[in-house]
């Protein structure tokens, strides 16, 4: 890396953008290959709905475990931009949960909708903290471990 790349933010070095966009590529891969195998009973979104659900959990883990292993530098960090960042970002859907929410509401199925909606958030904040939860678990299993 050379002085003036040392000087530029994160977000402006080239080889870290890279590493996003790879992630990114590899997580959109990973969502549109779910849509395809995840059934959609009676037109409800179930495979947006599993996607970010399971994006929530693992970025919770994710996070809480890089956190406790220390400072956002070197590998933690291209760990965190590739598969927090680049993976789960391109891999969770949100834009998509909203499109499916105004589907459902405009097919007058409010009900679903509402219901749709309450799943992907309360259920995203439970999985988030779920994932912050493993996470820090791990963590003290490793840690138990070390002498």
């Amino acid at each position: 890396m050379t002085t003036t790349e040392a000087k530029r933010p994160v977000h402006l070095h080239w080889r870290f953008i890279g590493t996003v966009a790879g992630g990114g590529v590899l997580g959109a891969l990973a969502r549109y290959g779910l849509g395809l195998v995840i059934p959609a009973p009676g037109g409800w979104p179930l495979a947006t709905l599993v996607i970010n659900l399971t994006g929530a959990l693992a970025l919770g883990a994710l996070l809480e475990g890089l956190s406790r292993r220390g400072p956002d530098a070197g590998s933690r960090r291209v760990l965190r931009l590739a598969l927090g960042t680049g993976f789960l970002g391109a891999y969770t859907t949100y834009s998509t949960l909203a499109v499916d929410a105004v589907h459902l509401f405009a097919a007058g199925t409010a009900p679903a909708a509402m219901g749709y909606l309450a799943a992907s958030l309360v259920g995203g904040a439970a999985a988030t903290t779920a994932g912050i939860w493993l996470g820090s678990w791990q963590h003290r299993i490793v840690k138990g471990r070390t002498p």
